[in-house]
């Protein structure tokens, strides 16, 4: 036995009483109800006070990030239908500009052959005019040429018969001159 139960056993036979195997008396049952009805009463005032709100607490903080859960993904699904909007917008965009530089090619090559046509049109009237100056160049050298050689005939003619030849006979003989040596000899 160790030194506690004997001091137990001899303060037992002390007071007169009978050592008891748990010391249960009375006044201990009482105060262990009282203490358990403390306790239950304490734990029901602590509920009330501390862990009803620290509950209310925690669950407004669920739901907080509940719905800001829900946000987040309402959020994502709202940014990830603008992207396909966006990408959409994208495509639709390349093929607008795909179709306006179509446009403008065919206007340009449009404008090109309408300034080629022109140029075609400008160059053969050029060709034209020239032609044309050409030609009255021709008969205008012909005429002085018709000239001068009516005046050397009709000098040459004039010393030859000695005698003054009128107008119409310089001219058929002028006529004649030209007969016989042809338009491509005097004109190259």
């Amino acid at each position: 036995m160790n030194i506690y139960t004997n001091a137990g056993l001899i303060l037992a036979a002390a007071e007169g009483m009978t050592p008891r195997l748990f010391d249960l008396d009375m006044q201990l049952l009482h105060d262990s109800i009282l203490t358990l009805i403390a306790v239950i009463a304490l734990f029901f005032f602590a509920s009330y006070f501390f862990f009803n709100p620290a509950r209310e607490f925690l669950k407004k903080r669920q739901d907080k990030i509940r719905d800001e859960l829900n946000e987040a993904k309402e959020s994502l699904d709202h940014a990830r239908e603008l992207k396909s909007e966006y990408e959409q917008k994208l495509h639709d965009i390349d093929k607008e500009a795909e179709t306006i530089l179509s446009e403008a090619r065919h206007k340009a090559l449009e404008g090109e052959a309408a300034t080629l046509a022109k140029a075609k049109e400008e160059a053969s009237a050029i060709i034209a005019r020239a032609n044309t100056e050409a030609e009255l160049e021709k008969k205008r050298v012909a005429d002085d040429v018709k000239k001068e050689m009516v005046s050397v005939a009709s000098a040459i003619a004039g010393k030859v018969i000695g005698q003054n030849m009128d107008a119409d006979v310089q001219g058929k003989l002028v006529d004649d001159t030209l007969k016989e040596i042809g338009d491509s000899t005097w004109l190259s």
